[in-house]
């Protein structure tokens, strides 16, 4: 059984910090779930490009508005609590919060918790991650 504080986890490397939003991240790939757990704070009036080409994601909001926008078609989705989205066609998105928005969010297959996203918006398929 694994048990973890968020607060507590905030204050390790398990934080993750980045130009816009924050990633405290509970469950990693050395736990041997299969996915990964975080949570993540998305900062007021800010948006931000991902691409997640190598992992699927699901995500939850806790608290917090913003919207998400396919950047493939150009809808755009409303975000608030309650709203969950999943990418599960590695969809390429921008995410813009209105509000400071919590998220909970899972990824398959699990980060390691090091990863920082690329040029692209993507974090680099497992096997680059284990070999550098």
């Amino acid at each position: 059984m694994i048990i973890r504080h968020l607060e507590n986890a905030r204050e390790t490397d398990r934080l993750v910090n980045a130009d816009g939003w924050d990633s405290t991240r509970l469950l990693l790939a050395a736990d041997n779930m299969g996915f990964s757990f975080h949570i993540t704070r998305i900062h007021e009036n800010t948006s931000h490009v991902f691409h997640y080409k190598h992992h699927f994601e699901s995500v939850y909001c806790i608290s917090g508005e913003g919207q998400i926008e396919d950047l493939e078609t150009g809808k755009i989705h409303q975000i608030k609590p309650g709203t969950m989205y999943a990418l599960n066609e590695n969809d390429r998105h921008r995410l813009s919060a209105r509000s400071e928005m919590v998220m909970a969010c899972c990824f398959n297959p699990p980060v390691t918790g090091q990863e920082v996203h690329r040029e692209d918006g993507s974090y680099a398929p497992l096997p680059e991650r284990i070999a550098s």
